[in-house]
């Protein structure tokens, strides 16, 4: 702990040195931490940088009153809770979007109803997609599964989910490029 305090005063001062032995020790295994919490990598590693660019940017205002290590894996959990959460509220407005007919989207708000044209189109251009190539594109966005899990779990190559992904994104870009010209 009296090490955490030294290395967090030098920090302060604006010890690149400092920060960049912090950032080294901690940055994997925080990385793995909020992937475990978010299930996602990619997320786990913007997650990771932001708390280091937050902390390099106010250390001179941040009190740390504990250990440094329990000040980063609470800051990271909380933003990988967080980040869940708002994948939930996020999924769920677009289900709800999705499922509920035109005339219950304000008229007074066009962003509501931009926003609304643009999922129905996606969601019945999906739809119209081969069942294969949907169930894939729908994992890999909506629940967040990497392309060896969708292979492993619909027993095909990673090189087929690739394929279809591709497939799939061709498909809904020369439909909004069409729903974007007609505009």
């Amino acid at each position: 702990m009296l090490n955490d305090l030294l290395l967090l005063n030098k920090i302060k001062e604006g010890n690149i040195k400092a920060f960049e032995q912090l950032f080294r020790f901690y940055y994997s295994p925080l990385c793995l931490y909020a992937a475990g919490i978010t299930g996602r990598m990619e997320i786990a590693e913007e997650i990771v940088q932001e708390l280091f660019y937050t902390l390099w940017k106010e250390r001179e205002k941040i009190q740390i009153f504990h250990s440094i290590k329990s000040y980063l894996y609470g800051a990271v959990r909380n933003q990988s809770l967080q980040y869940c959460e708002h994948r939930k509220i996020r999924n769920r407005y677009q289900e709800k979007i999705l499922n509920n007919p035109l005339k219950e989207v304000p008229a007074t708000d066009p962003q509501s109803r931009m926003e609304y044209e643009e999922l129905k189109l996606i969601n019945n251009t999906l739809n119209k997609l081969p069942e294969r190539r949907n169930r894939i594109f729908r994992m890999h966005r909506f629940e967040g599964k990497k392309y060896n899990e969708i292979a492993a779990i619909l027993a095909v190559s990673i090189k087929t989910v690739e394929a279809e992904m591709t497939k799939a994104l061709q498909t809904l870009r020369k439909e909004i490029e069409h729903y974007t010209y007609l505009s």
